[in-house]
């Protein structure tokens, strides 16, 4: 992966001086953008559900009985909107639709369509890539707040109906809303934005530079997954130190 990352800033650059083209590839962007919708949309829902549950379930019952039951609400909503759901989310996509970019762009280039593109004097970066990264970097913000709201509300199932805890969704929703500022929702879906970037950047690359036939494609989807999570990882702990060092500034 490492050996690859200038490759890869190249890659993200030349998208980025590929924006003017946004409004000619429109329609492709959109397509992606619900396709990315479409696919991920039941398995968020499932994946944050539980995810809200399980938070609760383990943390609740400790801080009941620490008579702390009005912390339990603020603890699932500080932990899903910061860190679980962005987070989540993202490794999600890269496994769901990172793969399936780096497949399909892998198969283009394999099979030689790419120089077909480039041959018809069609830019590979504005017609395949760009409408890629586009459509991520707009779909899984949207997905993160879907996602934060239905962690929360699985968070206040759990906690109202299990018996350790008997937490009324009033009172789960009361505590963290007293605890759980725009801000930090706001920090969840900036990290999901970066992290979308990583994601089509990554794979999109994979895609490009890959060779081999078939089994190069499966080598290609393999990396683009694998590298896509090792970065979200990484440059999780880089954002988080980032917005705490804005936040200690007085600047958020």
């Amino acid at each position: 992966m490492f050996e690859n990352i200038g490759e890869i800033i190249v890659l993200f650059w030349r998208t980025l001086l590929a924006l003017p083209q946004t409004w000619r590839q429109r329609d492709k962007v959109l397509e992606q953008f619900f396709e990315i919708g479409n696919a991920s949309l039941l398995m968020v829902c499932v994946l944050t559900f539980f995810i809200g549950a399980v938070i609760a379930l383990n943390f609740g019952p400790p801080l009941v009985e620490r008579s702390f039951a009005s912390a339990v609400g603020g603890v699932v909503g500080i932990a899903i909107a910061k860190e679980l759901a962005p987070v989540m989310m993202a490794i999600l996509i890269a496994g769901r639709i990172g793969s399936a970019m780096a497949a399909e762009i892998g198969s283009m280039r394999v099979y030689q369509e790419i120089d077909a593109l480039r041959t018809m004097n069609i830019n590979p970066i504005h017609y395949l890539v760009l409408p890629r990264i586009l459509a991520l970097a707009a779909a899984l913000p949207m997905l993160v707040i879907f996602s934060v709201l239905t962690g929360w509300f699985g968070g206040a199932v759990v906690a109202n109906y299990n018996h350790l805890m008997d937490i009324p969704f009033k009172v789960f929703f009361a505590d963290l809303k007293d605890l759980v500022d725009l801000k930090d929702v706001a920090n969840g879906v900036f990290k999901s934005f970066c992290f979308a970037l990583i994601v089509g950047v990554v794979s999109c690359h994979q895609g490009l530079t890959t060779i081999g036939g078939p089994r190069g494609i499966g080598r290609s989807v393999t990396k683009a997954v694998v590298n896509s999570i090792v970065l979200i990882v990484i440059f999780d702990y880089i954002l988080t130190s980032f917005w705490m060092f804005l936040t200690r500034l007085g600047l958020i």
